[in-house]
Order: C-alpha cells, then sequence, then structure tokens
C-alpha cells in the first residue's frame, strides 16, 4: 500500500503540488492518473520515486515512510515521460548496463519478441526512430517484473500495433496482481483498462472514482465529454480524508460547481 498525505510541493514560485491525500492498496489494478499538461502528474510520480523532495507532506510505503530510505524503489518497475539513455550505446548494451545495475534476473528475451526488437539490439539507440526508442524503453522498465508498475506517458509515438501490444501486456500484468499507476492522454487506454481515475488540476485531486461514477457525476455518456465536463466547469478539490482506508463511496467524491476565482 502507498499512502500519500498533505503533499506540496513547489518550483520557486510555480506551486505543483498542492495537498494531494491519496491511497493506493488496490492489487491487481490499474489506476490512472490524468489531467491537463502542467496539472502535476509527473512531479507527483517524482516525489513517489523519491527524485523529487516533497516541500510539506509525507510518503509512506507498506506503512514506513519513504524520506531518505530508498530500498522501497526495488519493488517498483519505472517507465519516464522522456528516458535519457547514452545514444551511442547499442540496445543490448543498454539492457546489459541496467542488468549491471539492478541484477541479472530478468525477462528481457520475453519483452524483446513482444516489441519486436530483435532486429534492433545492434544498433545504436540514437539511430532509431521514436517508436523504436518507445519500446526499447517499455522493455527497460517491465524488464524486472517488480508488483508495483509506474508509467508516465507510455503510448508516446507507438504504432497501433506496438499500442496493442502494450494494452494487452498492461491488462496480463494486472490479472497478475501487480499494482498499475499510469499517466496518458490515451483516453480509449484509460477507458479499456483502468479501474480507477485521480484527475489532477492546478495541483488539487479534482475527482477520483471509476469511469462509471465519473460519467454520473457530469452526466455525460461518452467518457472523454466527462473528462471535459472538469475541464470547463469549475470544480470544488476533493477534500482529504480524515483517515486512510478503502476508496470512499460516490457521496464522498463531490463535482460541486463553484464560483470561478481566476
Amino acid at each position: 500500500m502507498i499512502t500519500i498525505q498533505n503533499l506540496h510541493k513547489s518550483f520557486g514560485r510555480n506551486q505543483v503540488l498542492q495537498g494531494i491525500d491519496l491511497t493506493l492498496q488496490r492489487q491487481g489494478a490499474i489506476t490512472a492518473v490524468l489531467g491537463p499538461n502542467g496539472s502535476g502528474k509527473t512531479t507527483l510520480i517524482k516525489c513517489l520515486l523519491g527524485m523529487v523532495i516533497p516541500n510539506e507532506g509525507q510518503i509512506c510505503f507498506a506503512g514506513k515512510p519513504v524520506a531518505k530510505q530508498w530500498e522501497y524503489r526495488a519493488q517498483i518497475d519505472y517507465l519516464p515521460q522522456i528516458a535519457r539513455f547514452p545514444e551511442n550505446l547499442r540496445v543490448r548494451e543498454i539492457i546489459r548496463l541496467l542488468q549491471q545495475i539492478r541484477g541479472p534476473h530478468t525477462r528481457d528475451q520475453e519483452l524483446i519478441a513482444l516489441f519486436g526488437l530483435s532486429p534492433y539490439l545492434d544498433k545504436p539507440l540514437g539511430s532509431l526512430s521514436g517508436g523504436t526508442k518507445q519500446k526499447v524503453n517499455l522493455t527497460l522498465a517491465f524488464m524486472y517484473d517488480s508488483p508495483i508498475v509506474i508509467l508516465d506517458e507510455p503510448t508516446a509515438g507507438l504504432d497501433p500495433v506496438a499500442l496493442i501490444h502494450l494494452k494487452d501486456l498492461l491488462a496480463r500484468e494486472k490479472a497478475r496482481g501487480k499494482m498499475i499507476l499510469v499517466t496518458t492522454h490515451i483516453m480509449s487506454l484509460v477507458e479499456e483498462l483502468a479501474d480507477e481515475i485521480v484527475f489532477l488540476l492546478e495541483g488539487h485531486i479534482y475527482f477520483r472514482g471509476t469511469i462509471a461514477e465519473l460519467k454520473e457525476q457530469c452526466n455525460e455518456e461518452d467518457f472523454e465529454r466527462a473528462i471535459a465536463g472538469i475541464l470547463t466547469r469549475p470544480a470544488q478539490p476533493i477534500a482529504a480524508p480524515e483517515q486512510v482506508g478503502p476508496k470512499p463511496d460516490k457521496a464522498s467524491l463531490p463535482f460541486i460547481p463553484q464560483p470561478t476565482t481566476h
């Protein structure tokens, strides 16, 4: 279980996260973190991974604060929004480099076959197309078979066939009991696979619940129109729960129009 309590993060005068409270405790489930550019999605993920230090608040992993305790990250597979590896290295050299850092026991051959990377193993990363680089990044992200998977915009540059392979992989990982957290702008992926949505806007959580709950609260049958409803109608951020526990019911997930303040 991952718990986030009263998380604040600013960069100079730019307040990116403002009092985030969130509990992730469902194994075998996919949580989609949505929101427009600049809403704080990537910063939230980097705080979870210890790559960004919050100004205020606490993150706990299995009940223990993670601040300055990095061992928990061995249980997480991570795909950054922009992965950066030495572009002069060949693909197989990058895989070997990661194995030297994290350990040799991986499932890279399975993922190489899934994403059709065999013809590219001896080519420098810098010579590959953007879509092929993303297939390499996905292989690196999934190859340690960790119980928690965090993916920041995993569909970037993927062709339709590779996107289907990714969806199938996510469905299999979910069926195996993994906790998966994903940010994406591809609403078809969210609608097809996500068990829960967390919608960030201006550093606050404005909605948490299922797709069906979002459609009901926005009075929309179409998922993308329901998402647009959050952006076009001023709403009250969700209040922090009084205690950590199971996800609250719909009654505690308000979507209350408020006067515009800016």
